[in-house]
């Protein structure tokens, strides 16, 4: 995280307002995820996010300065915790809808939003340069893969754990690039052929399973699947006394009861922002377009006016030059 002062201004906020409360108890929760962003703790800094974003969605203007600030800085931190989880799309995802909030900030005030601009853009240039190497890595290890399927075929029997190991790899990338259908699929292949190998469910087994649950956990439609999934599991990690992985599973199935009490405001406030920033967009586009046709019809007039002056001064020109004319006969004839 690297946009940690969003110098906010809230001199003109009452102060028992609604709205001040709220981007007071969302700065209160964003220190929180950058704190538990620096210990490395990116999980539970992406749950502090989004739980201040939340609480954004009741403030009363979405086109507030101030508030669109303090959103620029957390979606700003969402982002980079994504990216940090290695889930380069949807820290892509992110970053768009950072730059739609942020494009009309930075031509309002260049001087004060600028650098956020500058920022976002070196974010925007680490994800893709770790998506390139993310692919050609993927690339190299789908080789891999299938040169020890071949191996595992012919008999070799050291073999087998290496492919596992392989397919979790691949899984893992695939997930990175955003490809969370076939990450599934590697890791559903990788745990078939690990417990086949192994008997039984080992600590393997139910780190894969955990890995796996949480790509789940990025489509609304898989989240059924992860809570059995995870449910499955949990006996075997309590079996094998693995406190770290229990605790894990019971964090995730907690997520996953909560992400879908919240999804619908969460989503609705984003459409809603989404709206928003469109409908300023669309205002102040009309509003150019408005200037543009009453400064074409200024233009139209001053001309039109400025034409009849200068006729009327040619008329008057003419006038002159028929006196004129009409006083020199006169004078000729004397």
């Amino acid at each position: 995280m690297t946009l940690e002062d969003l110098s906010l201004d809230l001199r003109d906020f009452p102060k028992d307002s609604q709205d001040l409360h709220i981007i007071e108890e969302a700065l209160r929760l964003r220190g929180e995820s950058m704190k538990q962003f620096a210990q490395e703790q990116f999980e539970t800094a992406l749950a502090t996010n989004v739980e201040a974003l939340r609480k954004m969605r009741d403030f009363s203007s979405f086109s507030h300065t101030e508030f669109r600030a303090l959103l620029v800085g957390l979606l700003f931190d969402l982002s980079e915790i994504h990216y940090q989880l290695k889930d380069f799309k949807q820290s892509e995802k992110e970053l768009e809808l950072l730059f739609k909030v942020l494009d009309q900030m930075v031509k309002d005030d260049p001087e004060r939003f600028g650098r956020y601009h500058v920022l976002a853009m070196e974010l925007s240039t680490r994800i893709l340069r770790s998506r390139k190497k993310t692919l050609e890595l993927l690339a190299k290890q789908q080789l891999n893969t299938g040169l020890l399927y071949e191996k595992v075929h012919a008999g070799v029997s050291a073999a087998t754990d290496k492919l596992v190991e392989s397919l979790r790899k691949t899984a893992e990338m695939l997930a990175q690039t955003g490809d969370y259908r076939a990450a599934v699929k590697f890791y559903v292949e990788a745990i078939r052929i690990a417990k086949k190998r192994s008997g039984k469910v080992t600590r393997r087994e139910i780190k894969m399973t955990i890995d796996m649950a949480r790509i789940m956990m990025h489509s609304k439609a898989d989240h059924d699947r992860a809570r059995r999934l995870l449910n499955a599991v949990l006996p075997h990690a309590i079996a094998l006394e693995l406190i770290e992985f229990e605790e894990k599973i019971k964090e995730m199935l907690t997520d996953i009861d909560q992400s879908e009490a919240h999804e619908p405001m969460w989503r609705s406030f984003l459409e809603k922002l989404q709206r928003a920033t469109r409908t300023r967009l669309r205002k102040r586009d009309e509003k150019k377009e408005k200037e543009e046709k009453e400064r074409e019809k200024k233009e139209a007039k001053e001309e039109k006016e400025s034409e009849g002056e200068i006729k009327e001064t040619e008329k008057k020109i003419a006038k002159t030059e028929k006196k004129i004319e009409k006083e020199a006969k006169k004078a000729s004839k004397k």
